[in-house]
């Protein structure tokens, strides 16, 4: 964590987590970075273009519309979980629930990045 500046507070926060919950939070860091793996392997495929839908995002109404599409995709996701988790639907089309996971989480990421004006 040391190219990021975090709080005495956070450090002792990550510092407890990991004593106490060795096996969980290396699980967690492992899944994390598979997750930016898989951002990086679909970023190279689509670019920025596919989220910023061509703006630049200096602007409010740049960030409202790269929002907007995102939460498209992630209300996608949320249906396809609903199928699979709560209805009980046999996948078909060859996304499991833990790729529907993963696409959320990366989703709610680049969300992020966008809301800061930095996903260029």
């Amino acid at each position: 964590m040391s190219e990021f500046n975090f709080s005495e507070e956070d450090n002792k926060a990550v510092e407890w987590c990991e004593k106490n919950y060795q096996k969980l939070t290396s699980e967690y860091k492992k899944i994390m970075m598979e997750q930016y793996i898989l951002f990086c392997k679909k970023h190279r495929n689509y670019g920025t273009g596919n989220v910023n839908v061509g703006t630049s995002l200096e602007t409010d109404a740049d960030v409202k519309l790269a929002l907007t599409g995102l939460w498209f995709r992630l209300n996608d996701k949320i249906q396809r979980l609903r199928q699979l988790v709560v209805n009980g639907e046999p996948d078909t089309v060859g996304e499991s629930v833990q790729d529907t996971f993963q696409d959320l989480s990366v989703y709610g990421i680049i969300a992020q990045i966008v809301q800061q004006k930095k996903f260029k």
